[in-house]
């Protein structure tokens, strides 16, 4: 009787592992047969999320998503968040990916992967221009005003220098680059080449990059739920097609002047774990 018991319960376990990939299989077939998907953006994150001249919502990975959607006779609806909201909206089901220049570290490497890298970069700082916002090295940072997004890793690294956090929601460019240049803030830890280019686009406003003070070497991709295995793969076929075909290279030049598909070849001062 006790081995009956022991069996009957083997395979109810069985059984039920049975039930639970089935239904995982299932969901993910669903998700990669939607005709449209819905994708989590900032709408504010020049020049990879962000609405031109034209009021119309562009950059680097908004146009690759595009091109996606293009390729495999998809829709696309794009919800508007700041990291947190993006990050919610993909864990919980209600956004099928993100794209919006994410890296994976820390803890969000348990519930989130990313495609395969559409962008390398490394972490640089915005400073004033006329005197450097007092910051020679990283560890200047201590005491300094540090402007970002609450939880983003750029402001754990700050925090872990001991900068004093002065957190922004989804806020633009310019705010960001005005308020170091007017004393509200001191700097702003982010990726370099998007710090390139929101320079370039306003240089009335008299901020720049910290020379030779980089760190972190980084890679970018698109994020996904880590259990959405099915839909990254697919995605991952087409950003393979998209790379060996030049489409990817083009995107690059056109968003960033660079060819951000290479690792860059600078050197990283330091490498900062966070959380």
């Amino acid at each position: 009787m006790a081995l009956l018991s022991i069996v009957t319960l083997t395979t109810l376990a069985a059984c039920g592992k049975q039930t639970s990939d089935t239904t995982q299989s299932k969901k993910e077939s669903e998700n990669t047969d939607k005709k449209e998907w819905v994708v989590a953006t900032s709408g504010t994150l020049f020049p990879s999320s962000y609405y031109n001249d034209d009021n119309k919502l562009t950059g680097y990975d908004v146009e690759i998503v595009n091109e996606l959607a293009k390729r495999l006779d998809k829709k696309v609806t794009y919800k508007e968040y700041n990291v947190d909201g993006m990050l919610t909206s993909v864990q919980k089901g209600s956004a099928d990916f993100a794209a919006n220049d994410f890296s994976l570290s820390g803890k969000r490497k348990d519930k989130f992967a990313l495609s395969i890298p559409i962008k390398y970069s490394f972490g640089s700082m915005i400073v004033r221009e006329s005197d450097d916002s007092g910051i020679k090295s990283l560890n200047d940072l201590k005491g300094k005003k540090s402007a970002g997004e609450a939880t983003t890793s750029y402001m754990k690294i700050a925090e872990k220098k001991g900068a004093e956090l002065v957190s922004y929601d989804n806020a633009t460019n310019d705010q960001y680059l005005t308020d170091v240049a007017n004393g509200r803030t001191d700097v702003i830890l982010n990726d370099y080449y998007k710090q390139k280019m929101a320079i370039q686009a306003m240089p009335e406003i008299p901020v720049k990059i910290l020379e030779d003070v980089y760190f972190n070497e980084e890679q970018s991709g698109l994020l996904f739920k880590k259990e959405n295995v099915a839909l990254r793969e697919e995605i991952d076929r087409q950003l393979e097609a998209m790379k060996k075909d030049g489409t990817l290279k083009k995107l690059s030049e056109q968003f960033f002047q660079a060819d951000v598909l290479e690792k860059p070849d600078v050197t990283i001062t330091e490498t900062i774990a966070v959380d």
